[in-house]
């Protein structure tokens, strides 16, 4: 996680829509060849480019350099995706009152 921060303050992720990539943490996957998996949001989106930076960032800062490192991206998934949301009673009201009042407008 260290090594990773330490490639974020160097180069930036670049920007993925409009939208910065956070990564959270990494830790060590395997060891033959070493894995290290980085967790964020939209790390899949990543470019290749950036990608490649930080697998030469970490082979340099682990020294093990001619060795090939394997680096996985994985982003948690969203707990509301598929769910619809249900409206308080309050707010059904509300959005009757207000539909109707722009219903009476045109």
């Amino acid at each position: 996680t260290q090594i990773m921060e330490m490639a974020q303050d160097d180069h930036q992720p670049p920007l993925v829509r409009g939208r910065r990539v956070k990564m959270k943490y990494a830790h060590a996957g395997g060891y033959n060849p070493p894995v290290i998996v980085i967790h964020g949001n939209q790390v899949d989106d990543l470019p290749s480019s950036y990608k490649r930076f930080l697998m030469n960032y970490f082979r340099k800062a682990l020294e093990i350099m001619g060795t090939p490192i394997k680096i996985e991206f994985r982003e948690g998934n969203n707990p509301f995706e598929g769910k619809k949301a249900n409206l308080t009673l309050a707010q059904q009201r509300k959005r009757r009152r207000m539909m109707s009042y722009y219903k009476d407008k045109k």
